[in-house]
């Protein structure tokens, strides 16, 4: 259960990065934030992927929390361009 809270709320510090990088306003909460930054977190870690893997046994990349906030500013512009467009 811990695990899960604490996916959130890094989640969210990501989300806020990513939202403080990507120019425009935003209307978004708490969860859609958190969202953003989970949803970042898989994108930077598809994306350290490509480039390396971890080693054996190690549970997460050493990148990952770079990699999450570029994910995640990948994402909101996806998100910012999608929504515009409807």
């Amino acid at each position: 259960m811990l695990h899960i809270i604490w996916s959130i709320l890094v989640g969210f510090v990501i989300g806020l990065i990513a939202r403080a990088v990507v120019p425009g306003v935003e209307h978004m909460g708490f969860w859609l934030t958190a969202g953003v930054g989970i949803g970042g977190s898989i994108v930077g870690g598809l994306i350290a992927r490509v480039f390396s893997t971890p080693k054996d046994g190690s549970f997460f990349h050493p990148a990952g929390f770079f990699l999450s906030i570029i994910g995640a500013i990948i994402l909101l512009v996806l998100i910012n361009h999608f929504s515009a467009a409807a």
